[in-house]
């Protein structure tokens, strides 16, 4: 029997991982420390987004970082997790009370077309909540998202 999005979202034993990475890998990832958070950290940001309000996915990475006082938070598996809870919370609503993934955008303010519903579904959601989109070459991205950002406490 095929895996729940929400049990693959809630089964991650192990994490949050604190990483000490070799030379090379510092160099790549710019740090010698990194967190691999627990889904559930992704789960309590995206939660506290509001209205009207977007958020990067480095955004996210530099939270998770500085919550775990690492020098990174690692971007695979936070964009990984940050989907995973978008598949989630289409697929039981009811218990994830549609968290506002569609708030989390690409670095520059781009729309992830790896959500479900694709750029359209989330498109229309940012102008409901009144943000512009416009097309990036072959990309969309929110108008002036910079004015809009969510900063989240350290907590």
């Amino acid at each position: 029997m095929k895996k729940s999005w929400k049990a693959k979202l809630l089964d991650k034993e192990g994490l949050p991982k604190i990483v000490e990475l070799s030379e090379e890998s510092a160099k790549k990832w710019g740090g010698k420390t990194m967190v691999v958070p627990h889904p559930r950290d992704i789960y309590n940001f995206v939660d506290k987004i509001p209205y009207g309000k977007v958020v990067t996915l480095p955004t996210i990475r530099q939270f998770l970082a500085k919550k775990y006082e690492t020098e990174i938070a690692c971007p695979l598996t936070t964009g990984i997790f940050v989907s995973l809870l978008a598949r989630a919370s289409v697929e039981e609503p009811e218990n994830f009370n549609q968290i506002p993934f569609w708030r989390v955008l690409m670095p520059n303010g781009i729309l992830n077309d790896k959500f479900p519903g694709g750029l359209e579904f989330q498109k229309l959601k940012l102008e409901k909540e009144g943000f512009t989109i416009h097309k990036m070459g072959k990309k969309l991205a929110v108008v002036n998202y910079q004015n809009h950002l969510f900063t989240p406490n350290s907590d």
